[in-house]
């Protein structure tokens, strides 16, 4: 039996009809020069997604961990595939037809170990949530620190540093990529779409936990990095600790003060000062959109989103002071 050039691992919880359209991306990719095996990695889905995807064609692995996690799925995925590149996909993933064909090209590269490119919303209009997260997606192209769930790996570099690590439930490709640098290989973005995420949020609450997840990713790998040879996010956890800090104080000042003097000015001030904040962050971003109103969104998810993700911080050292473990944190 031939090899397969690609093996890609698809791994997804309750994802219906979005697993069905990404599985069915994933056949319909223009032709990369050889076999790709296609595997699919179910945690515990309620929703019959398994046997969909084995009646699309995909080998189904189920994984019923205690903790789930991302990584636990993708590591039975790629240990159980023989391809000779790997990709990662979440189910609820639209695959772009040309991403590997143009990927492979650039992982060709001896000195390079992971490739991936744009990853956008799929319907941005159905929800300011989708209209504002679509623009975290976008990165500068060209070496990078780490990537997303949505890449291709060496399998070569995967069995050298042993995966991904299943204790993290989240941020777990970022610090794989750490470990992946210090073995002198590059994480390569490259310009070129690679796949469609269809977030479906409508709801703050799912907004807020997202962040939160975010927060407490920032906070276990920068502390499980910083005495490496490539340290992550130590600064970021400083700089978004200070942020919330004073966002909260000028929040506060300005209700004492106005309070205290029975007088709207202080509010407006602050009004004042919020506003420049956004207005500054909007146009720093403009190179990610031509609209000034989803620019504008951007600006002020760019800065409340700092409360949330200190909440997660917070809650990963209060886990981490009682030695127990934080749980899935999901947001959909």
């Amino acid at each position: 039996m031939t090899r397969p050039l690609v093996s890609v691992i698809v791994i997804g919880r309750n994802e219906g009809q979005r697993l069905a359209g990404c599985l069915r991306s994933i056949k319909a990719v223009n032709n990369f020069g050889g076999d790709l095996e296609l595997i699919y990695v179910d945690s515990d889905s309620k929703d019959g997604s398994p046997e969909l995807a084995e009646g699309l064609g995909a080998k189904v692995l189920r994984v019923k961990p205690q903790r789930p996690s991302a990584a636990i799925g993708r590591n039975a995925g790629w240990r159980a595939s023989t391809g000779l590149y790997v990709l990662f996909l979440d189910g609820d993933t639209l695959l772009h037809p040309d991403f590997l064909s143009v990927a492979l090209k650039s992982i060709s590269s001896p000195d390079i170990a992971v490739v991936w490119g744009h990853r956008r919303e799929t319907f941005p209009e159905h929800s300011l949530y989708n209209r504002v997260l679509d623009l975290d997606w976008i990165y500068p192209v060209g070496v990078s620190e780490f990537c997303g769930g949505d890449a291709l790996m060496c399998r070569d570099i995967l069995e050298e540093v042993g995966g991904f690590s299943e204790d993290l439930i989240a941020g777990e490709e970022p610090e794989l990529c750490q470990r992946i640098r210090a073995q002198g290989k590059i994480i390569l973005h490259i310009d070129q779409p690679m796949t469609r995420h269809d977030m479906a949020m409508t709801q703050f609450k799912a907004y807020w936990k997202r962040a939160v997840r975010a927060g407490h990713a920032y906070a276990e790998v920068s502390q499980r990095m910083k005495k490496t040879a490539f340290p992550l996010w130590i600064n970021d956890c400083y700089r978004n600790a200070a942020h919330a800090i004073v966002l909260l104080l000028l929040l506060l000042s300005a209700s004492v003060l106005s309070l205290m003097s029975y007088d709207i000015l202080p509010f407006l001030g602050l009004l004042f000062g919020y506003s420049f904040l956004i207005l500054r962050t909007a146009y720093k971003a403009r190179w990610k959109n031509s609209s000034s109103v989803t620019l504008l969104l951007y600006g002020l998810h760019s800065h409340f989103q700092q409360i949330p993700i200190a909440c997660g911080q917070i809650s990963y050292w209060y886990y981490r002071f009682k030695n127990q473990q934080q749980g899935l944190i999901e947001y959909k």
